[in-house]
């Protein structure tokens, strides 16, 4: 069934002198860029109460309204996968996602995504985009995600996302020792040479990680993280950035040399550990509807369980021997 999106919105100081085509597309993240130039093109996305062109310079303070009626229009099919739910209402739907499963099809991934399972799960997502997944894990990266259920609640949630009010922390298992705790602050933006990596550059999109350390073991570590920005990558991208890539990363691979550091059984185990080190393990939001503020957390799964006990037997046996 179709539903109406009513948006008001306000250029402020960040987004001025942009097209108005870019500029609307940092405000309606959950759309694509070619969707709301269509909407600008058809008159249901104004500026300054006016149709203009996409190509228009936009001033700071200007306003831009959009109303459209949204129809069905997620492709993709509808599978029966099982989902892990671990808070629902009629507004909003916390997931506990498993390495492996990818969030959103795409080329060589179109069944069996997170996407796919919500469709099955709640056929009425179809009429939002995405389905109303509001952000992302990578595939091989375990733990809580948020998804709307409601046009307003997903455009609320995205606003948390661009004040960064939505809590998002991880754990994550590193080569070598970093500072007890720190934060980096360096864009990212596409690989000039890979295009299936991320890569710190100066003209990238700000991306910001801050991280404390819980624990080391010999010569790995293990570190809490928080996002103030979400960027494609961004905690793996910021660790490798700092030399201190997560352990069994298949992009930003550990370098040999850390790997060197691993005893015997350690060794073994880490080259069967065929993913990043990496989960979202506490999720932090006001409510759409009611603000009430609510948190959950998830455990550490399996997999990390055992990294973490054999990075430590690991420890243990080195301080025992003296090695």
């Amino acid at each position: 069934m179709a539903e109406t999106l009513q948006r008001q919105m306000r250029v402020d100081a960040s987004l001025a002198g942009m097209r108005l085509d870019q500029a609307a597309a940092q405000l309606l993240e959950e759309f694509s860029r070619a969707q709301i130039q269509d909407w600008i093109a058809s008159g249901a996305l104004l500026y300054q109460g006016r149709q203009v062109r996409p190509s228009l310079r936009v001033a700071e303070g200007a306003s831009l309204s959009l109303e459209v009626e949204l129809a069905a229009r997620t492709e993709a099919e509808a599978e029966d996968i099982p989902l892990q739910r671990v808070y629902e209402d009629e507004d909003i739907l916390v997931i506990n996602k498993p390495a492996g499963l990818v969030v959103h099809p795409g080329a060589g991934n179109m069944h069996g995504t997170l996407m796919n399972a919500l469709l099955h799960y709640a056929p009425e997502l179809a009429a939002l985009p995405r389905a109303g997944i509001v952000h992302r894990l990578d595939k091989e990266t375990s733990g809580l995600l948020v998804v709307a259920r409601q046009p307003a609640a997903q455009a609320d949630l995205i606003a948390q996302l661009k004040a960064r009010s939505l809590r998002r922390i991880y754990q994550a298992w590193v080569c070598g020792i970093p500072a007890a705790q720190g934060e980096v602050d360096a864009a990212i933006g596409r690989h000039a040479q890979d295009r299936l990596r991320m890569a710190v550059r100066a003209d990238g999109k700000e991306a910001r990680t801050t991280y404390r350390r819980l624990a080391t073991y010999g010569a790995f570590s293990h570190l809490e993280l928080r996002l103030a920005t979400g960027r494609t990558h961004q905690i793996r991208v910021h660790m490798s950035h700092l030399g201190h890539p997560l352990l069994g990363d298949p992009v930003y691979r550990p370098g040999a040399a850390c790997l060197r550091q691993a005893g015997a059984e350690l060794s073994a185990y880490l080259s069967v550990f065929r993913r990043q080190a990496l989960h979202a393990c506490e999720l932090g939001l006001q409510h759409p509807r009611t603000r009430e503020s609510l948190a959950w957390q998830s455990p550490l799964p399996d997999d990390l369980l055992k990294l973490h006990a054999a990075l430590r037997t690991d420890a243990d046996a080195k301080k025992l021997t003296g090695a």
